[in-house]
């Protein structure tokens, strides 16, 4: 029988539904312990999932005192993702740690210092690195489909005045819109182009006025090898969620979101049979749609990942230190839009 990781959650809100779901869907995964400090909250999926003969924990640090469980995946709120995270390393726990990583550096610092004294893995949830359109965008990118990269932006708009946490943990001071959901964003960029050198960004107030951030930001990157990028988050707009992003290269552009990929080419064919179908239309004009899978939230992938990391001591593609350089960019943002400064980054902060 192939060999599964032992697992255990803390933090069963509402953001936890899809992780759960992917926990009991992996091969090499079994969830056997639930934590949650309230009881009601804790046994909200019992039903659903069939999750009655889980362990049900009120008080984590009984969960992380067991020895048969191996790995730990904190869904707390973005606010308290340090201190069970480390907690559940110095018990001896592996941890995926839902995105942000955290709201501040001395938080990311805490927590990849656990990861280290520990020996044990620590995982970042970028879920965004689970996405099969952005994955097969990047592949094109690195085949040289579109030639040299030179401009970049993606954007994260979500209307978040109706979803779960609009109420409580969203809807905080310290959880900016562009470091708790706008990471998605930055850290698509950052596969795309690296880390960035220079940030700039602008954000206003207009949509969701009772809050307590800003709910549009924009922020203009410059990124290595000369490529500038743009980032555009907001949490007022009135539309479907979308993660559109646009790639600029010298032999073409891809255009993608979660769902599909769109390529243009300055040549594709020298085919008579272009000018029967297209005319004298430039070939840069016409659109070729790439197929792609259609799964924007693959925690399955994500957890499976996590699980495989751990039975084979394999790497995995959001590391402690990768989710730290995300959570970093985003927080420039911010600083940016405060201040009225450019922010020039500095990655030795570990």
């Amino acid at each position: 029988m192939a060999r599964k990781v032992r697992l255990g959650m803390i933090g069963i809100g509402a953001f936890a539904n899809t992780h759960l779901k992917g926990a009991l869907q992996c091969e090499n995964a079994e969830l056997v312990a639930l934590a949650d400090a309230d009881e009601t909250r804790l046994h909200q999926y019992d039903d659903k999932y069939h999750l009655g003969h889980l362990d049900h924990y009120t008080n984590y640090h009984d969960m992380l005192a067991r020895d048969d469980i191996e790995g730990v995946i904190v869904v707390t709120n973005d606010q308290s993702h340090r201190q069970p995270t480390v907690d559940a390393l110095m018990a001896g726990k592996h941890v995926l740690c839902e995105k942000p990583m955290a709201l501040s550096m001395d938080d990311c610092r805490a927590m990849i210092e656990a990861e280290k004294k520990s020996g044990k893995k620590l995982m970042v949830g970028q879920i965004g690195r689970y996405t099969t359109s952005f994955n097969d965008a990047i592949r094109l990118i690195e085949d040289g489909e579109i030639g040299e990269i030179f401009f970049v932006e993606s954007e994260y708009a979500h209307d978040y005045s109706q979803i779960p946490g609009s109420t409580g943990w969203r809807k905080t001071p310290e959880r900016h819109a562009i470091i708790g959901g706008g990471c998605h964003a930055v850290d698509l960029l950052r596969r795309i182009a690296g880390n960035p050198t220079e940030i700039s960004a602008f954000a206003n107030h207009k949509v969701l006025t009772d809050w307590p951030v800003d709910d549009c930001t924009v922020a203009i990157m410059k990124f290595p090898n000369n490529v500038i990028g743009k980032v555009f988050c907001s949490i007022g707009c009135k539309r479907s969620y979308t993660m559109r992003t646009c790639v600029y290269g010298t032999k073409g552009t891809l255009i993608f979101n979660s769902s599909s990929i769109e390529m243009y080419k300055d040549h594709f064919t020298d085919s008579p049979l272009y000018d029967k179908l297209y005319g004298n239309k430039a070939q840069h004009t016409v659109k070729i749609p790439v197929p792609t899978g259609h799964n924007d939230h693959n925690t399955k992938g994500e957890i499976g990942d996590f699980c495989d990391s751990i039975i084979n001591d394999t790497s995995f593609p959001c590391t402690g230190i990768e989710g730290a350089v995300t959570a970093y960019a985003c927080m420039a943002i911010v600083e940016s839009a405060r201040t009225g400064e450019k922010v020039i980054m500095n990655y030795d902060f570990m």
